[in-house]
């Protein structure tokens, strides 16, 4: 029996963060557990989360990183699951989300879904998010133009292993993570939608938006990446 970890990242995510944790609490097995990291919240995410008194929840309280690819560094390193899925505070899972990603698991280390991109209200804008020419993996093609989008992704602990802890200089979780699976094992874009992926005017989240970072911040973020990849390359391969 796979144990499933989803791991989940807190910042005064009240508004929404019921209806997430309903969404996945039904989907998964007596053993599986959901691990949040929350990043130092001052509105009621917390008595939110404790008034659900299921033992499936492990809360980590207390964090003052002030950024989300440090708190979920923070979730995904306390997961005892055989793989581990992200979710972001806001967004709603469909009803056979674990089920379907648990089946293409047992032959790749990482899974991106497609998923519904909604309004707060859950009303669907758009049926995908990703491109058929994002759907290809790939390390290099990745690289360039990074596609792996957290909230959509389920790996195994290979790639737990791999990844954590995060190296110094790394901006964004997900494309650190989609990057070390790309190049160490096989992923896969699967054409489901199994998340309902709300877009509203209290996203921290800058996807859909564009990124902001400079052609210089691109290029030194890139060149991180490729620093750590080969530094994990050569303690498997070429350092006795």
């Amino acid at each position: 029996m796979v144990v499933v970890s989803v791991c989940i990242a807190t910042h005064n995510g009240e508004r929404y963060l019921s209806e997430q944790l309903e969404s996945i609490l039904c989907q998964l097995m007596v053993n599986d557990e959901i691990v949040i990291s929350d990043d130092s919240s001052t509105d009621n995410t917390l008595n939110i989360i404790r008034s659900f008194n299921d033992p499936r929840i492990r809360l980590f309280e207390g964090n003052k990183f002030y950024h989300h690819t440090q708190n979920f560094e923070n979730a995904i390193s306390k997961a005892i699951g055989d793989v581990v899925f992200l979710s972001d505070q806001d967004d709603v899972w469909v009803e056979n989300k674990v089920s379907i990603m648990l089946k293409w698991l047992a032959n790749c280390n990482l899974v991106v879904s497609e998923c519904f991109v909604v309004d707060e209200n859950l009303k669907v804008i758009s049926n995908n998010i990703f491109n058929s020419k994002s759907k290809q993996s790939g390390f290099i093609r990745n690289l360039c133009h990074n596609h792996y989008l957290g909230c959509c992704m389920a790996f195994d602990r290979e790639v737990i292993d791999l990844c954590i802890p995060f190296p110094k200089g790394i901006l964004s979780h997900e494309s650190w993570i989609g990057s070390v699976a790309s190049f160490f094992g096989k992923t896969k874009f699967i054409s489901d939608c199994l998340i309902y992926f709300r877009r509203h005017q209290f996203n921290n989240s800058n996807t859909l938006k564009g990124s902001t970072l400079s052609f210089k911040q691109k290029l030194t973020y890139r060149i991180v990446i490729l620093y750590n990849i080969f530094k994990i390359f050569a303690r498997r391969h070429l350092v006795k």
